[in-house]
């Protein structure tokens, strides 16, 4: 037996990087998957792989999560085909870089919807069946930049910072109907977009996103009565221990 058999687990920015990898963690677990990300084909491919590791049923449902109706109607679906919600994996991010004061209101708020709208919709959906089953388990994929920033990245940490502080607000909310909120907090991952980049493990350290998938499983196969609220997940030699 499997430690996630009869769970069900919805997964934001599925199609990809740290979203792909937990999907498929969580499939070798034994989890049912609701996956959700922009891109239809992504999806489809990484149910295609979960398939191959376990019988539970996963479904692919595109959405944009800053859109409040399709966060409405991915998780009426979720409800459609499952009847319940055991995990939601608030993942789905996104990066605008570029110095404070050349920064432009439209990147800004991309960041900031995706990475802070989108997981308050999704965690209000999530609480909304969660709540009266007395029972359920939020994972918001957060960054050490709510702790440590770096240059030119004044949205992404911003919106780290408040999902940290939405985790709290979530965990404290929880608490009395059995549902519990955590943040894991990954250092530098070898992402799609890092990889792009063109920089090597030679310029920053790096870890795989099965890495901080391994966090992610251990976090929702803790027992009920227990909660991580935080874990910060980096490689051992990147910068964050002394870093100003």
């Amino acid at each position: 037996m499997t430690q996630l058999d009869g769970k069900v687990a919805l997964i934001t920015g599925a199609g990809r990087g740290i979203g792909r990898a937990i999907a498929l963690a969580f499939a070798r677990e034994g989890a049912a998957l609701v996956l959700t990300a922009r891109s239809r084909e992504e999806l489809a491919a990484v149910a295609e792989e979960a398939a191959e590791t376990s019988e539970a049923k996963t479904i692919v449902h595109p959405a944009d999560v800053t859109s409040e109706r399709e966060v409405a109607e991915l998780f009426a679906r979720a409800a459609s085909e499952f009847g319940r919600l055991d995990l939601l994996v608030n993942n789905a991010g996104a990066f605008d870089g570029g110095p404070l004061d050349e920064l432009s209101a439209d990147a800004w708020d991309r960041v900031i919807n995706t990475n802070l709208r989108g997981p308050f919709l999704c965690t209000r959906a999530a609480l909304r069946m969660m709540k009266p089953a007395r029972s359920g388990r939020i994972i918001n994929i957060g960054s050490i930049a709510a702790q440590r920033s770096r240059p030119s990245a004044a949205a992404y940490t911003a919106s780290k910072h408040g999902l940290w502080g939405l985790t709290q607000a979530t965990a404290l909310e929880g608490r009395e109907y059995g549902v519990t909120c955590g943040a894991l907090h990954p250092g530098n991952v070898a992402v799609e977009r890092r990889q792009s980049s063109g920089k090597t493990e030679d310029d920053e350290p790096m870890m795989s996103p099965d890495d901080v998938a391994r966090v992610a499983v251990l976090m929702a196969t803790l027992p009920p009565h227990v909660e991580m609220l935080e874990a910060i997940v980096l490689p051992n030699r990147q910068m964050y221990v002394g870093r100003g």
